[in-house]
């Protein structure tokens, strides 16, 4: 999904409307591996501090210790850290832009960080994660509108980059309501790891509520961008109305009413399905813009 994001966003979003580029082909393709990467290093690592939980919440999913050692997972993300982080520092100087490195020793520092103690804390771990995967969105903006940026073509870049923005607020939102969905389905193990996930601290039924609530709101900001931005255009209204909107009022109402660990894994599943569908909208804006 990383990798389907950052090609549409250059390919369907950006190339169509004759926008400047900072990267070309290679330069895209290395920032898809760096980000994949970085982002396989950060799986490795919180599947290594996971092991405890996972033995009580899918002890038929545990990978570290069967199918690989931990000795081996550990050299499996340290490689693919230096890879990430190595062709993040090469991309940074191909567009003169040196800061630009520090997004993927940050990124790295906060999946390792976040595997190791912040996922432990109230609602703050499930925030960090949220932001890395809208931050997966928002380095493709950064990397191919920002240093092409001049005084003739501001307005235009930076109207697309707001529309990049736009998309990883919405990853941001959707993640973090599927994070606690997470939370909610994993309370056994996380409550036997002495985890202080939200349904650990305020109960499962609460947090089932917050859960509902927090549904609400990219499911109302999506139907007003619909009807507001969208109503000219009826197979982009049509999309948003069956792939996007009917699937999060179905989302809502299961939320409302789950009680049980396969209900939370549902709604985990059917938000994975949602943000799949807000991915491939991107293939719409050639028809809605041009």
């Amino acid at each position: 999904m990383i990798a389907l994001v950052q090609l549409l966003i250059k390919y369907a979003f950006l190339e169509p409307f004759g926008v400047t580029f900072g990267l070309d082909a290679l330069g895209i393709s290395l920032l898809i591996t760096a980000t994949i990467c970085i982002a396989a290093a950060g799986n490795i690592i919180n599947d290594i501090y996971d092991i405890e939980t996972d033995f009580v919440n899918k002890p038929n999913k545990i990978i570290i210790g069967n199918s690989i050692s931990e000795k081996t997972a550990y050299n499996l993300f340290i490689i693919l850290n230096i890879i990430g982080v190595g062709i993040g520092y090469y991309l940074s100087n191909s567009v003169d832009k040196n800061a630009f490195f520090s997004l993927f020793v940050i990124i790295s520092a906060l999946l390792y960080i976040y595997a190791t103690y912040l996922k432990r804390t109230l609602l703050i771990g499930n925030i960090v994660v949220s932001i890395l995967v809208a931050l997966s969105i928002i380095i493709v903006g950064i990397f191919e509108l920002l240093p092409t940026l001049t005084p003739e073509n501001r307005l235009t870049q930076l109207t697309f980059f707001k529309i990049i923005l736009d998309y990883a607020l919405m990853a941001f939102i959707l993640n973090l309501i599927r994070e606690i969905a997470k939370d909610i389905e994993d309370i056994d193990g996380d409550y036997k790891a002495e985890m202080n996930t939200l349904p650990i601290a305020i109960g499962r039924e609460r947090a089932s509520y917050v859960l509902f609530v927090l549904t609400l709101i990219p499911l109302f900001t999506i139907a007003y961008y619909t009807i507001n931005s969208l109503y000219t255009n009826l197979t982009a209204v049509i999309y948003f109305l069956v792939f996007i909107i009917a699937p999060l009022i179905y989302i809502s109402i299961k939320a409302f009413s789950a009680k049980t660990k396969k209900e939370h894994h549902h709604i985990s599943s059917m938000l994975k399905l949602v943000m799949f569908f807000g991915i491939l909208s991107l293939l719409l804006y050639k028809y809605i813009l041009l």
